[in-house]
Protein backbone atom coordinates (compact mmCIF):
# COMPACT_ATOMS: atom_id res chain seq x y z
CA UNK A 1 0.00 0.00 0.00
CA UNK A 2 1.60 3.61 -0.69
CA UNK A 3 2.32 5.60 1.84
CA UNK A 4 0.12 9.52 1.53
CA UNK A 5 2.78 11.89 1.46
CA UNK A 6 1.94 15.17 3.07
CA UNK A 7 2.78 18.24 0.90
CA UNK A 8 4.98 20.72 2.96
CA UNK A 9 3.65 23.47 4.88
CA UNK A 10 4.30 26.86 2.95
CA UNK A 11 5.00 28.62 5.72
CA UNK A 12 7.59 25.99 6.90
CA UNK A 13 9.12 25.93 3.43
CA UNK A 14 9.78 29.51 3.12
CA UNK A 15 11.14 29.40 6.96
CA UNK A 16 13.51 26.60 5.80
CA UNK A 17 14.32 28.35 2.11
CA UNK A 18 15.04 31.73 4.41
CA UNK A 19 17.44 29.99 7.13
CA UNK A 20 19.39 28.48 4.52
CA UNK A 21 19.45 31.80 2.56
CA UNK A 22 20.90 33.27 5.82
CA UNK A 23 23.06 30.57 6.40
CA UNK A 24 24.99 30.88 2.53
CA UNK A 25 24.96 34.95 3.13
CA UNK A 26 26.98 34.19 6.68
CA UNK A 27 29.04 32.22 4.98
CA UNK A 28 29.95 35.23 2.23
CA UNK A 29 30.62 37.26 4.76
CA UNK A 30 32.66 35.06 7.42
CA UNK A 31 34.53 34.55 3.97
CA UNK A 32 34.59 38.14 2.92
CA UNK A 33 35.57 39.56 6.62
CA UNK A 34 38.79 36.70 6.54
CA UNK A 35 40.02 38.23 2.66
CA UNK A 36 39.04 41.94 4.39
CA UNK A 37 41.44 41.52 7.23
CA UNK A 38 44.12 39.94 5.55
CA UNK A 39 44.30 42.60 3.21
CA UNK A 40 44.46 45.09 5.75
CA UNK A 41 47.11 43.31 7.32
CA UNK A 42 48.97 43.55 4.63
CA UNK A 43 48.32 46.92 3.89
CA UNK A 44 49.82 47.69 7.15
CA UNK A 45 52.53 44.99 6.60
CA UNK A 46 53.54 47.68 3.30
CA UNK A 47 52.96 51.04 5.59
CA UNK A 48 55.88 49.01 8.16
CA UNK A 49 58.32 47.80 5.44
CA UNK A 50 58.46 51.69 4.03
CA UNK A 51 58.53 53.48 7.46
CA UNK A 52 60.46 50.45 9.38
CA UNK A 53 62.57 48.67 6.70
CA UNK A 54 62.27 44.69 6.64
CA UNK A 55 64.29 43.90 10.23
CA UNK A 56 62.24 46.67 12.33
CA UNK A 57 58.93 45.55 10.95
CA UNK A 58 57.18 43.08 13.71
CA UNK A 59 54.14 41.57 14.24
CA UNK A 60 52.77 43.97 16.58
CA UNK A 61 53.85 46.91 14.06
CA UNK A 62 51.53 45.34 11.81
CA UNK A 63 48.70 44.97 14.17
CA UNK A 64 49.49 48.46 15.54
CA UNK A 65 49.00 49.53 12.22
CA UNK A 66 46.12 47.72 10.92
CA UNK A 67 43.98 48.69 13.94
CA UNK A 68 43.40 45.24 14.81
CA UNK A 69 44.89 42.61 17.65
CA UNK A 70 48.11 40.67 17.65
CA UNK A 71 45.74 37.57 17.95
CA UNK A 72 44.39 38.34 14.75
CA UNK A 73 47.85 38.82 13.24
CA UNK A 74 49.37 35.68 14.43
CA UNK A 75 45.65 33.63 13.48
CA UNK A 76 45.90 34.79 9.91
CA UNK A 77 49.80 34.39 9.10
CA UNK A 78 51.05 32.58 12.18
CA UNK A 79 54.56 34.18 11.73
CA UNK A 80 56.15 37.18 10.21
CA UNK A 81 57.80 35.19 7.81
CA UNK A 82 54.71 34.23 6.65
CA UNK A 83 53.19 37.63 6.64
CA UNK A 84 56.15 38.84 4.48
CA UNK A 85 55.72 36.36 1.91
CA UNK A 86 51.60 36.66 1.59
CA UNK A 87 52.77 40.61 0.77
CA UNK A 88 55.43 39.99 -1.59
CA UNK A 89 53.21 37.63 -3.30
CA UNK A 90 50.38 40.50 -3.19
CA UNK A 91 52.61 43.08 -4.46
CA UNK A 92 53.61 40.82 -7.64
CA UNK A 93 50.03 40.27 -8.19
CA UNK A 94 49.31 43.86 -7.82
CA UNK A 95 51.94 44.65 -10.63
CA UNK A 96 51.68 41.66 -12.79
CA UNK A 97 47.68 42.76 -13.08
CA UNK A 98 48.78 46.26 -13.62
CA UNK A 99 50.92 45.31 -16.92
CA UNK A 100 48.79 43.00 -18.06
CA UNK A 101 45.85 45.69 -18.01
CA UNK A 102 48.61 48.75 -19.80
CA UNK A 103 49.28 45.40 -22.59
CA UNK A 104 45.60 44.67 -23.14
CA UNK A 105 44.38 48.90 -23.52
CA UNK A 106 47.14 48.96 -25.70
CA UNK A 107 45.32 46.71 -28.61
CA UNK A 108 47.22 44.55 -31.14
CA UNK A 109 50.15 47.59 -32.04
CA UNK A 110 53.77 45.71 -30.72
CA UNK A 111 54.86 49.48 -30.75
CA UNK A 112 51.91 50.72 -28.53
CA UNK A 113 52.36 47.98 -26.80
CA UNK A 114 55.59 47.96 -25.64
CA UNK A 115 55.38 52.15 -25.07
CA UNK A 116 52.08 51.33 -22.81
CA UNK A 117 54.01 48.82 -20.65
CA UNK A 118 56.83 51.33 -19.94
CA UNK A 119 54.31 53.71 -19.04
CA UNK A 120 52.52 51.41 -16.44
CA UNK A 121 56.19 51.36 -14.69
CA UNK A 122 55.79 55.21 -13.71
CA UNK A 123 51.86 54.97 -12.78
CA UNK A 124 51.47 57.07 -9.32
CA UNK A 125 49.11 53.72 -7.87
CA UNK A 126 52.21 51.51 -8.56
CA UNK A 127 55.22 54.24 -8.47
CA UNK A 128 54.83 55.42 -5.16
CA UNK A 129 57.10 56.26 -2.49
CA UNK A 130 55.55 53.75 -0.17
CA UNK A 131 55.60 50.86 -2.54
CA UNK A 132 58.89 51.38 -4.04
CA UNK A 133 60.12 51.50 0.06
CA UNK A 134 58.33 48.02 0.30
CA UNK A 135 59.75 46.79 -3.09
CA UNK A 136 63.42 48.02 -1.98
CA UNK A 137 63.08 45.99 1.75
CA UNK A 138 61.81 42.77 -0.46
CA UNK A 139 64.81 43.64 -2.62
CA UNK A 140 67.51 43.37 0.05
CA UNK A 141 66.33 40.27 1.87
CA UNK A 142 66.42 38.22 -1.98
CA UNK A 143 69.46 36.60 -2.23
CA UNK A 144 69.53 34.76 1.57
CA UNK A 145 65.82 34.15 1.33
CA UNK A 146 65.27 31.34 -1.58
CA UNK A 147 61.42 31.98 -0.97
CA UNK A 148 61.87 35.72 -2.48
CA UNK A 149 63.74 33.86 -5.42
CA UNK A 150 61.47 31.12 -6.09
CA UNK A 151 58.71 33.67 -6.22
CA UNK A 152 60.05 36.38 -8.12
CA UNK A 153 62.33 34.52 -10.57
CA UNK A 154 59.17 32.66 -12.99
CA UNK A 155 57.11 36.00 -12.88
CA UNK A 156 60.00 37.90 -13.70
CA UNK A 157 60.99 35.74 -16.00
CA UNK A 158 57.93 35.64 -18.12
CA UNK A 159 57.57 39.88 -18.22
CA UNK A 160 60.95 39.90 -19.67
CA UNK A 161 60.20 36.91 -21.95
CA UNK A 162 56.84 39.71 -23.30
CA UNK A 163 59.74 42.83 -23.68
CA UNK A 164 61.85 40.55 -26.16
CA UNK A 165 59.03 38.89 -27.78
CA UNK A 166 58.01 42.31 -28.64
CA UNK A 167 61.42 43.78 -29.34
CA UNK A 168 61.92 41.11 -31.66
CA UNK A 169 58.76 42.08 -33.35
CA UNK A 170 60.02 45.85 -33.42
CA UNK A 171 63.21 44.52 -35.36
CA UNK A 172 61.43 42.81 -38.08
CA UNK A 173 58.91 45.09 -38.77
CA UNK A 174 61.57 48.47 -38.15
CA UNK A 175 64.96 46.11 -39.92
CA UNK A 176 67.08 47.34 -36.43
CA UNK A 177 70.68 45.86 -36.81
CA UNK A 178 70.38 44.72 -32.34
CA UNK A 179 69.99 41.94 -30.64
CA UNK A 180 66.13 41.60 -29.43
CA UNK A 181 67.54 39.82 -26.06
CA UNK A 182 70.32 42.58 -25.72
CA UNK A 183 68.10 45.52 -25.97
CA UNK A 184 65.04 44.02 -24.08
CA UNK A 185 67.44 43.57 -21.14
CA UNK A 186 68.70 47.27 -21.88
CA UNK A 187 65.11 48.22 -21.22
CA UNK A 188 64.55 46.24 -18.32
CA UNK A 189 67.74 47.38 -16.32
CA UNK A 190 67.46 50.75 -17.47
CA UNK A 191 63.46 50.79 -15.83
CA UNK A 192 64.80 49.13 -12.54
CA UNK A 193 67.52 51.72 -12.36
CA UNK A 194 64.85 54.90 -12.73
CA UNK A 195 63.19 52.49 -9.65
CA UNK A 196 66.08 52.43 -7.74
CA UNK A 197 66.74 56.31 -8.41
CA UNK A 198 63.25 56.95 -7.35
CA UNK A 199 63.58 54.72 -4.09
CA UNK A 200 66.85 56.43 -2.60
CA UNK A 201 65.04 59.57 -3.65
CA UNK A 202 67.46 61.34 -5.66
CA UNK A 203 67.22 64.84 -6.17
CA UNK A 204 67.12 65.23 -9.81
CA UNK A 205 64.72 62.12 -10.28
CA UNK A 206 61.21 62.37 -10.21
CA UNK A 207 58.44 59.69 -11.59
CA UNK A 208 58.11 62.62 -15.02
CA UNK A 209 61.54 62.77 -15.32
CA UNK A 210 62.34 58.63 -15.49
CA UNK A 211 59.01 58.64 -17.45
CA UNK A 212 60.95 61.03 -19.73
CA UNK A 213 63.96 59.14 -19.68
CA UNK A 214 62.45 56.06 -20.49
CA UNK A 215 60.76 57.90 -23.35
CA UNK A 216 64.10 59.13 -24.56
CA UNK A 217 65.46 55.83 -24.59
CA UNK A 218 62.47 54.19 -26.35
CA UNK A 219 63.29 56.89 -29.13
CA UNK A 220 66.63 56.00 -29.32
CA UNK A 221 66.64 52.59 -29.59
CA UNK A 222 63.16 52.46 -31.62
CA UNK A 223 63.43 55.26 -33.71
CA UNK A 224 61.32 54.20 -36.63
CA UNK A 225 58.44 53.74 -34.07
CA UNK A 226 58.84 56.70 -31.40
CA UNK A 227 59.81 59.91 -33.59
Amino acid sequence: MLETVTPMNTEASDALSETSQKGDAEKRGRKASKEVRRLQLIEATIDSLAKRGYAETTMADVADGAGLSRGIVNFHFESKEKLLIATLQHMYDEYSAHWRMALQKAGDDPARQLQHLVWADFDRSICNKRKLAAWLAFWGEAKSRPTYQALSSSRDAYYQQVFIDLCTTLKESGGYAYDPQAIALALSAMLEGLWLRLMMGTEDTTRETALQAANAFLAAAFPKHYG
